[in-house]
């Protein structure tokens, strides 16, 4: 969140990714066992190769190619193109020289590298109806592997391979379990692949599959294909379903979430507590900011009277608290914003967060606490990749004390995050550890993931953002319906995390707002209603997506909306609670 309207953040996406203009997405990958995890070469053909399950860019398996004489160990697949139609092509790759193309067409190389990184490239058909991918290395350069590829965009049909099977419904779920059943997929049918994302997590022959070894309360997106000697069939529509085992938040299914001015004004005006309307599911109270960037120890100072004439009593303030959280409503406080930096470089500074944090939570009575912190609170060390175990002290600090907070106040502690798009999805393509580029891109990854058990809604700010690539490999800019379309599927499908190799899950549709501000002058990217509903459709009904294709499928049980602020939407007279709060009940 912002006092101001243009952040830093913001000023390093204009100067990091100028002159890069948006796309748009096409349909799905068309190849067949994309990432290898048939733990076989099906579907391609291959000279001198085979799967390796050490290294993988994710999943279980990978290619491996090992030239031999005069051979460079291609290995190609052909799909069916429609004529006159533009794809993208992707392989992730590591190790000796690596070749990437389509035959008669473009092609790209990666030279020797002992990390996985990504090739990418386009191209357009002529009047064809098929194309051929193929990955090879080069004489005597010794072993190459691939994994993740991709070839993006409407396919045609190749002849003899199945229909389609009908999209998987959801039988018996348990907290650690999903079944899945289908309808048969026309033609002569070998059997089916279950598939979450690229990666195949069931073979069978029938058309059900129970997938297990799950985790409780966790939301999977499955699709199907069939596959017979001659080709994997195109995948089903996709299906997603949550264990069981979810604690309830006490929310709305579709919540109304916003900001509300209680240490400052802005220009807005001051409004208080009492004032707030019912409308509004969980208020933030911003901010609570530290007395040192370095010190841990949070103060929560109320608006003074000389910049907020109307501001009420701490007594009245505490009162309307109350009586809010009779209505239901859940009320935090927000720590950081863009003058509250916040780097726990200690572990003093960490038992002082808890410690001051606890006394404001305690004082206001308070239902948990919202991290919104931006600038430079957040960043990775040099060779820190793993964002599952980080080792940078701002990070292991941070999430050691929001554990602690957890455990402190039990399962009703609501707790919630505002990062930017330079701290999340940006680390598709950059990732700070990594020691290229700014250490900052990506370094919320690590702390939403340690603590995705107990993240009540993770609300991105898609606004103040520079433009962002999304899994459609294409660049896209707030603004329209298509950024935040784009952003939260990001969150929902999850994503490989640049350059390491690992991949970062997706997250319950009920963990995931989308946060946009509520009018032009609170921050960069204001997005008219009729395009935030456009949006919100898009995730929670598959509808009016656009050119937009959904990876992570739809989203029922989104959340829904965060806004900065409760308070210019008061100066704006209320469009953003009007015309949302509304729009969020009507959906089912």
């Amino acid at each position: 969140m912002r006092r101001s309207r243009l952040s830093a953040t913001l000023a390093a996406f204009v100067l990091a990714l100028s002159g890069l203009a948006a796309g748009h997405a096409e349909a799905a990958n068309l190849l067949a066992n994309p990432g290898f995890e048939a733990g076989s070469l099906s579907g391609w053909t291959c000279a001198n190769a085979t799967t390796v399950t050490t290294p993988v860019h994710g999943g279980g398996h990978a290619l491996a190619g090992t030239p031999v004489g005069a051979d460079y160990a291609q290995c190609a697949q052909t799909v069916s193109v429609l004529p006159n139609t533009t794809y993208t092509v992707s392989a992730w790759v590591r190790g000796n020289p690596v070749y990437l193309g389509i035959t008669g067409g473009a092609s790209t190389w990666s030279g020797n590298s002992g990390a996985y990184n990504q090739l990418s490239l386009t191209f357009t058909t002529g009047n064809q109806t098929s194309a051929q991918l193929y990955l090879h290395g080069w004489y005597g350069a010794g072993t190459y592997y691939a994994d993740a590829v991709v070839l993006d965009g409407p396919g045609g049909s190749t002849p003899g391979t199945p229909g389609a099977p009908g999209t998987p419904a959801t039988g018996g779920v348990t907290t650690n379990s999903i079944a899945l059943s289908w309808g048969a997929a026309a033609g002569t049918v070998t059997g089916y692949r279950v598939y979450e994302g690229n990666t195949a997590v069931a073979t069978v022959t029938g058309t059900s599959a129970t997938i297990s070894g799950l985790k409780a309360c966790e939301t999977h997106s499955y699709a199907v294909a069939a596959y017979n000697s001659a080709g994997e069939s195109p995948k089903s529509s996709t299906t997603s379903a949550t264990t069981t085992g979810c604690v309830d938040t006490g929310l709305p299914k579709h919540s109304l979430i916003g900001y509300l001015h209680s240490s400052f004004a802005n220009g807005s005006g001051y409004v208080r507590m009492a004032d707030v309307p019912a409308a509004w599911d969980i208020i933030d109270l911003a901010f609570g900011e530290p007395t040192s960037v370095t010190s841990g120890y949070i103060r929560f100072t109320r608006c003074p009277a000389a910049e907020c004439p109307n501001v009420e009593s701490d007594a009245d303030f505490t009162a309307a608290i109350k009586a809010k959280q009779a209505q239901g409503k859940k009320v935090l406080i927000s720590i950081g914003g863009q003058n509250g930096q916040v780097q726990l470089t200690t572990t003093a500074a960490r038992d002082k967060f808890v410690s001051s944090v606890s006394a404001i939570i305690d004082k206001y009575g308070l239902n948990g606490l919202d991290v919104d912190f931006e600038g430079h609170s957040l960043s990775l060390n040099a060779g820190d990749t793993d964002f599952r175990n980080p080792a940078t002290p701002v990070i292991v600090n941070l999430i050691s004390a929001l554990k602690s907070l957890k455990a402190k106040y039990g399962s009703g502690f609501v707790l919630t995050m505002a990062p930017e798009t330079f701290f999340v999805q940006v680390g598709y393509q950059f990732y700070g550890g990594s020691g290229a580029g700014d250490a900052r891109t990506g370094a919320y990854l690590p702390v939403i993931h340690a603590l995705r058990d107990s993240l009540t809604v993770l609300h991105v700010q898609d606004y103040n953002s520079g433009p962002v690539m999304g899994l459609d490999n294409q660049y896209h800019t707030m603004g329209g319906a298509e950024f935040p379309i784009a952003m939260t599927d990001m969150l929902k499908a999850g994503f490989t995390v640049a350059n390491t190799g690992q991949f970062f899950p997706g997250l319950r549709p009920d963990q995931i707002a989308v946060g946009l501000p509520a009018a032009v002058s609170a921050g960069n990217g204001y997005t008219s209603p009729a395009d935030v509903q456009t949006a919100v459709n898009c995730l929670v009904k598959g509808s009016g997506c656009g050119s937009y294709t959904l990876r992570g499928g739809t989203s029922p049980a989104l959340r829904g909306l965060m806004t900065w602020s409760i308070n210019w939407d008061k100066y704006y007279n209320w469009e953003f609670q009007n015309s949302h709060e509304p729009f969020l009940n009507s959906l089912p």
